[in-house]
């Protein structure tokens, strides 16, 4: 799909079945409205022009029994609106272009011969006969009629008379058996312009409740879509959750079987990791311990610090890597922390160490979060500030969306290619193991997994003048 129509297009799957199956069903009904009210017309027009033809041909025959006095009489009878009668010794010459209307004029004249049979008839439209009278509901009821009295002002028998806006007007001419010719110009019924409201007001009410029906089945097939989704994002932040209800359409429960199912095994591979990872940490432990006992007799001062300072190393990248694999305290509850008291306690502990730390900005409310892991987290981001960048300032954004916080130093910066690949585990930018220099790469790690555990993210940038900045977004609620 192109990027410029996708924009266009709804982003749920809910909208787009709403979109498909409305888009459907309106084009279905226009079309269906369409091909009723065309056949509506024609039917409408083949009545009419039947009415009018079996009139004509009941007045011929009429004509044919009569003589030429009774005739003259009889047709100032018969001359009434919608169709007026004159007769003549020849036909009159065609009044419009051949093919002006041809259709239904072979179709009226189709009819005559059905009912006349076979004799001179000739039948034409006549667009250009004009209508001294307006047409209206007495003109309409006479539509049809076979006697009458012509409206004031209008001659029996008196050549054509005129036509104004309405239907289609055919001028047919017929040879009486005597060779005289009787002349009808009548008006068929008009043609409807407007959808009947009858048509409308159905069509309206059966695509509303299609769309009804669609909006309830959509949603009912949507619906646990949102819960299977919700489910997926809960669980990067709890292994542990509460696992789906197997509840609902056979497709459905087996989705909700195989998220569970792979919940367990996750679970469990995190909980057999911890433990050989624990065991491998206690198991570590003892040999390290007798080697600092061991380099505790050496007599060489320098060469007994640098055993402490390999074995201290070491225990320190055991215990943070055991932290990292433990998934650093998942399983602790959440509370309402004050972050502002947190971060206040923090810059007061740094301060006794002799660091340099400003804590700026303010809280709406307590955030709930696991204490210890949260503290992990923004000492991991503040001991960063200031090992590597001289001193850390503390920004605090709140709202009711997300809690920011926003940690800067001065240091140097971090290449732009190298701003993601700090957070992996174990990789530090600097390639001596020394813990004075490049720690055991796990502090960013740690505090990304934390972050992901509360639903934020920590991302990092260069400042524009000089240092890095830090950024925690915690979301409210997450």
């Amino acid at each position: 799909m192109r990027p410029a129509l996708a924009r266009w297009l709804p982003q749920s799957l809910f909208g787009r079945l709403m979109l498909v199956l409305g888009s459907g069903l309106l084009l279905a009904q226009l079309l269906s409205a369409a091909i009723n009210f065309a056949e509506r017309d024609r039917l409408l027009v083949a009545a009419g022009g039947m009415q009018q033809a079996q009139r004509v041909a009941d007045a011929v025959k009429l004509l044919d029994s009569l003589g030429p006095a009774e005739r003259e009489r009889v047709v100032g009878v018969l001359n009434v609106p919608p169709l007026i009668v004159a007769l003549a010794d020849a036909p009159r010459p065609p009044l419009a272009a051949p093919d002006a209307g041809s259709g239904r004029a072979a179709m009226f004249a189709a009819m005559l011969r059905a009912s006349l049979g076979e004799r001179d008839i000739r039948v034409e439209p006549a667009p250009g006969l004009e209508r001294p009278w307006p047409p209206g509901p007495g003109h309409r009821r006479m539509m049809g009629a076979g006697s009458g009295v012509p409206p004031p002002g209008v001659a029996a028998g008196i050549g054509p008379r005129g036509f104004g806006p309405g239907g289609p007007v055919l001028r047919a001419q017929v040879q009486l058996r005597d060779g005289r010719w009787a002349r009808f110009d009548s008006e068929l019924p008009a043609s409807s312009e407007t959808l009947p409201w009858r048509l409308a007001l159905t069509l309206a009410v059966l695509l509303i409740a299609v769309l009804v029906l669609s909006y309830v089945a959509v949603r009912w097939v949507t619906r646990p879509l949102h819960v299977l989704a919700d489910a997926a994002e809960a669980l990067g932040r709890d292994i542990h959750r509460p696992p789906l209800a197997e509840e609902g359409p056979l497709e459905i429960r087996q989705a909700a079987r195989a998220f569970n199912t792979m919940q367990g095994r996750l679970a469990r591979f995190i909980e057999d990791r911890t433990r050989i990872f624990a065991a491998m940490s206690h198991d570590l432990k003892t040999p390290i311990t007798r080697m600092r006992l061991r380099a505790d007799l050496l007599d060489d001062d320098e060469l007994r610090q640098r055993f402490e300072s390999d074995l201290k190393e070491m225990e320190t990248m055991v215990t943070h890597t055991l932290e990292f694999m433990r998934g650093m305290g998942g399983q602790e509850a959440r509370q309402d922390v004050d972050v502002m008291a947190l971060l206040e306690s923090m810059q007061s502990d740094n301060e006794a160490m002799g660091r340099a730390m400003a804590v700026e900005g303010r809280t709406l409310a307590p955030y709930p979060a696991r204490v210890s892991l949260l503290k992990r987290c923004l000492a991991n981001l503040i001991d960063n500030a200031v090992v590597y960048g001289e001193r850390a300032t503390v920004l605090v954004e709140d709202t009711p969306q997300s809690l920011t916080v926003r940690v800067l130093d001065e240091g140097p910066g971090i290449p732009h290619p190298e701003l993601e690949k700090v957070f992996e585990p174990f990789y530090r930018l600097e390639q001596s193991r020394s813990r004075q220099t490049g720690g055991t790469g796990l502090g960013l790690a740690i505090a990304r997994n934390i972050a992901h555990m509360h639903g934020g993210d920590i991302v990092l940038r260069n400042r524009p003048t000089q240092g890095l900045e830090a950024v925690l977004t915690l979301p409210r609620g997450g």
